[in-house]
């Protein structure tokens, strides 16, 4: 593998926890129209797929509500809950690390709320492209959004990387043929593993070419 000029990274699960985050989130959607809150199949789900594909789960059951809360979600201030995200603790450290030898971008299926999280965050400033799930036609698993960043910042799929953390990230790297670091997930699939960002300056594809 060629020496990593662009590493990507997911959102939800890799650069946050932000499963709490996403419960109150969705189960205040539900809670507006007297539904039970989600359980733990729905939580799962929705931690890995984007915003409108997730009421209409989470929905399913109640199709009479489909379409009013889909309206509500578009209104719904999704600012209060950001005080449930944390950041992975060496997460800067890692960015610090990279930049400004390699180019970094998300490619996440959050949509209206990821300029929100780097903005509270402070981190719109350590990433050359953030693209969502509302910026191509086509959202993760397919590889649109990965082939987009590839193409605006002129790098290679070999000389790309991807951190993830859940099915659908794998099937989005394999689509584009760009190798996984799992995060925090030894279970899945992926050409690495790893449990924090800082372990990963030690894998092969990081060591600096003779």
């Amino acid at each position: 593998m060629s020496y990593i000029k662009l590493v990507v990274f997911d959102c939800d699960g890799v650069m946050f926890d932000s499963r709490r985050a996403n419960r109150e989130y969705y189960n205040q959607i539900l809670a507006r129209f007297g539904r039970p809150p989600m359980d733990k199949d729905e939580l799962d789900y929705v931690h890995m797929h984007h915003v409108e594909d997730s009421v209409r789960h989470i929905f399913r059951l109640y199709p009479e509500d489909l379409a009013a809360a889909d309206r509500y979600r578009r209104e719904l201030d999704y600012t209060p809950f950001l005080q449930y995200m944390q950041m992975e603790a060496d997460l800067l450290e890692f960015l610090d690390y990279l930049r400004p030898e390699r180019k970094t971008a998300i490619s996440t299926n959050r949509t209206t709320t990821m300029p929100i999280v780097l903005e509270m965050f402070e981190l719109a400033a350590y990433f050359d492209q953030v693209v969502t799930a509302r910026d191509v036609t086509n959202p993760k698993p397919h590889p649109e959004a990965l082939e987009v960043i590839m193409r605006t910042l002129a790098v290679k799929p070999e000389q790309t990387i991807y951190i993830g953390d859940s099915s659908v990230d794998r099937e989005h790297t394999a689509a584009a043929g760009i190798p996984l670091i799992a995060f925090k997930n030894p279970g899945l699939e992926a050409e690495y593993h790893v449990s924090s960002f800082m372990e990963i300056i030690g894998l092969p594809p990081f060591r600096r070419p003779a």
